[in-house]
């Protein structure tokens, strides 16, 4: 039986945590701050929980230095919700957006005081002609997440900026130079994953196609961070929106964040009604998924997770403790790691392939395939049973794409990564 000092585990999801939090955690869930509950147990609408609440979305925004103008949301329904709610959300933002436009042309100064026949007229054939979602698909997640868009508006509504696999004989692992992108004329949104945990491609910096331009304008920028969030600084304020699945780097699976541009939500944006989205044929968002509906009830319009959002916050205080510096203290460490890792791999090029192109390998998920021997597969089950005779577990690739995923998230510790480095070079040597 192993011991939990014992292991370091690599899966890449739900990733292992702090093992301090943990052990918090397990006194909470049974009787928290002496109330004889369990934090499992307390209402969410409690005091408890609005506390737990706050302190992990000041916590939150203070490691990652979030504008003012930003609002943090906890909701539910993991990244794949996400994929959904970007759209429903965002979509309706645009048609108000556009609505307004059209008022404005017409010389009106509200829905009310326009022809309705005539501004239904106008807004459809925007919706025909100009609303269009543009995708960056550079792995397996943001597929999923084109896909989706697609499933939901329809083809003719959205566009595939950049495909990875046309770059690698139908694989992903590269990204194309941002001179090739093919962006729409004036897209809704333009979405991209940040970091593809199946494929092992990270983004090296936020891309200059999307930045601002001097005055502060650019393109709406949509980005899942779901496996790289925490773990190096990000210009939030060039996007409108960025989500996240907890279960990498902030806490257990159960809750999902999304940080949003206040610009997007009421007052600001109202979303349109249901009526007018069903006259236009768009899809409306379920009532969870509505960032509207959450950002007014502070996270708390149905029975959100307050124990999983105590981890999270927990794991927040933990690492603002931890990096006096926040978000650059963790992005150093989380380079180091890496750098550890790809080194000792790329010392034995005749026993290990790494999976993505050099400039976008992931510090995150280290992808390779153990090529010692034609029996690629045999040498790679080899590798896990002798890893994992060591305490170094969850190293199986994806089963979409086989080989060998070292999930360098932030609860590996330095000497973790130390300790996968030494037994790269041993099973080389051996």
């Amino acid at each position: 039986m192993s011991k939990r000092e014992d292991i370091t585990y690599f899966g890449a999801g739900p990733a292992a945590l702090p093992t301090e939090v943990l052990q918090q955690s397990a006194h909470a869930l049974v009787n928290y701050e002496g109330t004889g509950l369990g934090l499992a147990e307390h209402s969410h609408r409690s005091h408890h929980a609005a506390r737990i609440l706050n302190d992990a979305k000041q916590n939150l925004a203070f490691f990652l230095d979030v504008p003012d103008n930003y609002e943090v949301l906890f909701m539910q329904g993991g990244g794949s919700g996400e994929f959904s709610a970007v759209v429903y959300n965002m979509v309706g933002a645009w048609v108000t957006r556009k609505q307004n436009a059209i008022l404005e042309h017409l010389g009106v100064n509200s829905e009310e005081e326009a022809d309705p026949d005539e501004l239904l007229a106008k807004l459809k054939q925007a919706v025909e002609n100009e609303l269009k979602l543009d995708y960056l698909i550079t792995g397996s997640w943001s597929l999923k997440a084109y896909q989706e868009a697609t499933r939901l508006l329809g083809p003719e509504h959205t566009n595939v900026v950049t495909d990875s696999r046309t770059l690698n004989g139908g694989s992903f692992g590269k990204i194309a130079d941002e001179s090739t992108w093919n962006f729409s004329k004036d897209p809704t949104f333009i979405y991209y994953c940040d970091n593809e945990t199946v494929d092992g491609v990270e983004f090296p910096k936020f891309p200059e196609t999307l930045a601002p331009n001097k005055d502060g304008l650019g393109p709406i920028v949509v980005a899942d961070m779901s496996s790289n969030i925490l773990s190096r600084r990000i210009p939030v304020e060039n996007f409108g929106l960025i989500f996240f699945g907890a279960q990498k780097n902030l806490g257990p699976a159960g809750v999902t964040v999304v940080i949003i541009k206040e610009s997007f939500l009421p007052p600001a944006t109202p979303q349109p009604s249901p009526a007018l989205m069903r006259k236009l044929g768009l899809p409306i968002p379920p009532v969870v998924l509505s960032y509207e509906t959450i950002a007014k009830n502070n996270s708390l319009y149905n029975t959100l997770s307050i124990f999983d959002v105590y981890v999270a916050g927990e794991v927040l205080k933990r690492l603002i403790a931890n990096f006096p510096d926040r978000i650059d203290g963790q992005e150093k460490l989380a380079a180091q790691k890496a750098e550890i890792i790809y080194t000792a791999l790329e010392e034995h090029p005749d026993i290990y392939r790494v999976v993505p192109d050099k400039t976008v390998r992931s510090r995150m998920n280290i992808c390779f395939r153990v090529t010692m021997t034609e029996d690629v597969e045999g040498s790679e089950k080899e590798f896990i049973r002798l890893a994992e005779q060591r305490g170094l577990t969850g190293l199986k690739g994806h089963r979409s794409v086989g080989g060998i995923r070292a999930s360098n998230y932030n609860s590996i510790s330095l000497d973790g990564a130390l300790r996968l480095a030494a037994f790269l070079r041993e099973y080389a040597n051996h």
